[in-house]
């Protein structure tokens, strides 16, 4: 896994040991990172279930001026901040071991991020656990334009997202995961 472009281009990421976490490919990150291109400059940008941060770099590396981490393992988090020093971008970002729903309570009155991107453990229904925390408290630290991004597998199901207050802006399928792009829908900002 490594970096794939900007300021810390081709610089190789450490992974975290075991099956525990599963890095996306640098192929579907690229992918991801040429849909967000336009999106990434000066913003704040949310990773969590950071894993290796390899999203969070990127972004970073592409423009982001901030982002933060969030992974309950101990294991991951040393890793993110390991990766962070050896790409010179700590300065940029913080690391917030804990579980992702207190993470988000912690959050609250910071300012905007413009992109969340999350990928939890598939099969667990975490995504929609975090969807609807965010919908149902309507943190400070989501604007109107804030863009979710799921990374999920290809069976999951995000019927319910509309009934949130959500839309999908977009979804991109790959051979066995996807994306999804949510917002805030228009009638709820």
């Amino acid at each position: 896994m490594r970096v794939i472009a900007g300021k810390a281009r081709r610089l190789p990421l450490e992974t975290v040991p075991g099956l525990d976490t599963r890095p996306t490919t640098d192929r579907i990150k690229e992918t991801l990172f040429n849909i967000l291109q336009g999106d990434l400059y000066g913003i704040r940008f949310l990773d969590l279930f950071a894993g290796s941060g390899g999203i969070g770099i990127e972004a970073l590396s592409r423009g982001a001026r901030y982002a933060c981490f969030v992974d309950s393992s101990r294991a991951a988090s040393d890793c993110i901040r390991r990766n962070l020093a050896f790409t010179h971008l700590a300065d940029c970002a913080d690391v917030m071991q804990c579980d992702v729903l207190s993470a988000l309570a912690r959050l609250e009155g910071q300012e905007p991020f413009q992109i969340i991107f999350m990928d939890p453990p598939y099969g667990r229904a975490l995504e929609r656990d975090v969807l609807e925390t965010i919908a149902r408290r309507r943190p400070s630290f989501l604007a109107e334009d804030t863009t979710i991004i799921v990374e999920a597998d290809l069976r999951t199901d995000f019927s319910y997202a509309e009934t949130l207050g959500y839309e999908i802006r977009r979804e991109k399928e790959y051979k066995t995961n996807k994306h999804v792009f949510l917002g805030l829908a228009e009638e709820n900002t």
